[in-house]
């Protein structure tokens, strides 16, 4: 089993930026791919980027592409989104999520989620 804690959620203005951190516990937790989706009211759920083990492979979905950078810091079981140049459409609550494989498509463990709202 892995947990997943998310942190760093907040309000922002338009243009601005933020970081999302995810706690990972657990038996062998840095040993999974980790990634980062997101859910906005009445939407599906949706990929945004994801990260393998080694940290040397990322992948992001086309609309945050230059904007969002995924990292991990495995000696502290933990992996990052930065979020740069946000706009209103990048509100969402944010998942964390981990995989034993990657590219990641339904990943095995979930976080709680953090709520990111970007104002006009």
């Amino acid at each position: 089993q892995v947990q997943l804690v998310e942190s760093g959620g907040g309000l922002v203005p338009t243009g601005g930026s933020l970081r999302l951190s995810c706690t990972a516990s657990g038996r062998a937790s840095n040993s999974y791919a980790k990634g980062w989706f997101r859910q906005a009211p009445g939407k599906e759920r949706e990929f945004v980027a994801a990260i393998s083990t080694s940290g040397l492979n990322t992948m992001y979905a086309d609309s945050v592409k230059g904007r969002f950078t995924i990292s991990r810091e495995n000696n502290k079981n933990i992996h990052y989104l930065q979020l740069n140049n946000l706009n209103p459409n990048d509100s969402a609550v944010y998942y964390c999520a981990a995989d034993p494989t990657y590219p990641m498509s339904t990943p095995s463990y979930w976080g709680q989620g953090t709520q990111v709202t970007v104002s006009s």
